[in-house]
């Protein structure tokens, strides 16, 4: 059941995505940028928390999940000690997901050669 509801959910947040690309005139990245925000915000508020205990992945692992771990970190460091955690804690609790994808990145771009768009 687990699955389910993590695709689900997960499935959810794309269609949306895809939505907002194909309905408006945002570009794709101000949309990654509002979902990365959105997390944040709804963290922020309380209302991303409970989704990340039904979904899981599901929730944590698109963009918005990204932005509930830098909330997350934020806060929780915040708590620990005090002001300077707001400007480190985010860092620190995404830092191992950041550099996964900085080093999947390039190896990527070495084994595949990418070339510049014409």
């Amino acid at each position: 059941m687990e699955y389910i509801k993590a695709f689900i959910v997960g499935g959810a947040i794309c269609v949306f995505g895809q939505i907002l690309i194909d309905k408006t005139k945002l570009m794709t990245a101000r949309i990654l940028v509002l979902f990365v925000v959105l997390g944040a915000v709804l963290h922020g508020i309380g209302l991303y928390e409970p989704l990340v205990k039904f979904a899981g992945a599901g929730a944590t692992v698109p963009l918005p999940g990204f932005g509930y771990s830098l909330a997350k970190g934020a806060m929780e460091e915040v708590d620990k000690i005090g002001l300077k955690g707001a400007f480190t804690g985010g860092i620190k609790s995404t830092a191992a997901g950041i550099t996964a994808a900085i080093v999947f990145a390039y190896l990527a771009a070495l084994i595949f050669n990418p070339k510049a768009k014409d």
